[in-house]
């Protein structure tokens, strides 16, 4: 497991699929995800069959929140389309509890899987796709140190209209400055 202050990351289980069906199916979770339509169980049960037939480092780790009860499930986390030459991977984040909504959790998860990335799978940039509707990841990717790279323009046909996608990424040198104290 990794640890951070108020979070820890562990490995996806079985269990959890129910959770993240229901937060998925919830159109104000779903809008800013990549997912067009709601999900079933067997539909969440086959991605996961899939999930554990891939390298182990885009596995998807789920997001639990220190509580007074114990540790709650409160989304995931995972690298995906890791590219072994060039020492890049796409990052993706959840936090399917909404009451989990704006309190920093998913910046901390954010962090906690980045330097993972850089510390112990090499990984020299990582990189995420985000919509210019979504305000709230937007504000969380800057606050883990993630920089604006470009600006793909109406590639995402959203409620009914045309939006712009953000290249958003963090360099292991600007990640090892933030942790240095330097700017960055």
């Amino acid at each position: 497991m990794l640890y951070g202050k108020r979070i820890r990351l562990r490995a996806i289980e079985r269990e959890d699929l129910q959770s993240f069906v229901a937060w998925i199916n919830d159109p104000e979770v779903r809008c800013n995800l990549l997912l067009y339509y709601p999900i079933s169980i067997p539909e969440e049960e086959k991605w996961y069959e899939q999930m554990l037939t891939s390298p182990q480092d885009e596995h998807p780790l789920a997001i639990e929140v220190k509580t007074e009860k114990g540790w709650e499930l409160a989304g995931n986390v995972g690298f995906i389309n890791i590219n072994v030459h060039d020492r890049s991977a796409e990052i993706g984040i959840f936090i399917g509890r909404k009451g989990y909504w704006d309190h920093g959790y998913g910046r901390e998860a954010l962090r906690l899987m980045v330097q993972h990335g850089f510390e112990n799978i090499n990984i020299n940039r990582v990189y995420l796709y985000v919509y210019e509707t979504n305000q709230r990841g937007i504000k969380c990717y800057e606050e883990a140190g993630f920089m604006h790279e470009g600006r793909l323009r109406e590639a995402r046909f959203h409620e009914g209209k045309y939006i712009d996608v953000f290249v958003m990424g963090i360099l292991r040198s600007e990640w090892r400055d933030k942790k240095n104290g330097g700017e960055g």
